[in-house]
């Protein structure tokens, strides 16, 4: 897979939506959880489903960023012996299937770390990954990662938060990819609810600054929360109703329910 249809994977997917008069719908799924089968099966069923754009969580210990429901699924995921290695394997995997839906890792910057920088980025490239958020990565301390992700097409995409100023949203875009991630409120994952309005000023002001499209994060947990952010942004993200969702359903084949859940979503939007 060559570098330039790796960089325009994520624009072609936001471009042709656009187009369209469609916003993106971009799940979360955490890798491994409830076991690393049926994570795998959920995430080749996502497209079909009505996913545009996909993140996989790479399971750490400590997801600061995350509330209890994603916090869970990690350690589960952790338990049942998913690593860095075993992620980019699922990618590769669900490549074999799908070459055209955008796949983002999720995570943490120690694992990567751990892995190596250059070798991470090498192997991911390999696998199919289009793009990485790194949650507790700041832009001034990015370069290790920025650089390699830079050089083999992979977008580094960046968070952008409701306290995020003007002048600390010029860092922000310097050497950001893909899209922008907007954090909806303050705190962690699954734990609250947006106030539109807010979100809607900020992301307008936000686009005065970059073409880089927005996606709403955080807090979005039905249809009718997607059906109240989508007009705000360019694409809305669910992921903790979808991994409680999976474990909910974990006892059993989760895809149906996922499937059913990420489909009213997408209709919503």
């Amino acid at each position: 897979m060559n570098k330039a249809s790796k960089t325009n994977r994520i624009g072609q997917v936001f471009a042709a939506l656009k187009k369209r008069g469609s916003k993106a719908l971009i799940t979360f799924i955490t890798a491994g959880d409830p076991d690393a089968g049926q994570s795998l099966e959920v995430l080749k069923s996502l497209p079909e489903a009505g996913a545009d754009l996909i993140e996989i969580g790479i399971p750490f210990s400590d997801p600061m960023a995350d509330g209890p429901t994603i916090q869970d699924s990690s350690l589960r995921a952790l338990e049942n012996g998913m690593d860095l290695k075993s992620v980019l394997r699922m990618v590769a995997d669900f490549r074999n299937h799908n070459d055209t839906t955008p796949i983002i890792l999720m995570g943490y910057f120690n694992p990567i770390y751990k892995y190596g920088c250059d070798k991470f980025v090498e192997n991911a490239a390999q696998a199919g990954v289009d793009g990485l958020i790194i949650v507790d990565l700041p832009p001034e301390e990015d370069a290790e990662l920025r650089e390699p992700a830079q050089n083999a097409g992979l977008d580094l995409i960046r968070l952008v938060t409701p306290t995020t100023s003007d002048k600390r949203l010029e860092t922000i875009l310097d050497g950001a990819g893909g899209f922008l991630y907007y954090v909806s409120i303050t705190g962690v994952t699954g734990t609250k609810s947006a106030d539109t309005n807010k979100v809607g000023a900020h992301i307008a002001r936000i686009k005065t600054q970059t073409e880089l499209p927005v996606a709403v994060g955080f807090g979005i947990r039905t249809p009718e929360d997607a059906a109240n952010m989508a007009p705000l942004a360019d694409g809305i993200v669910v992921g903790s109703a979808i991994v409680e969702n999976m474990h909910t359903h974990a006892g059993e084949n989760p895809t149906p329910a996922i499937a059913s859940q990420v489909s009213n979503l997408k209709k919503a939007v």
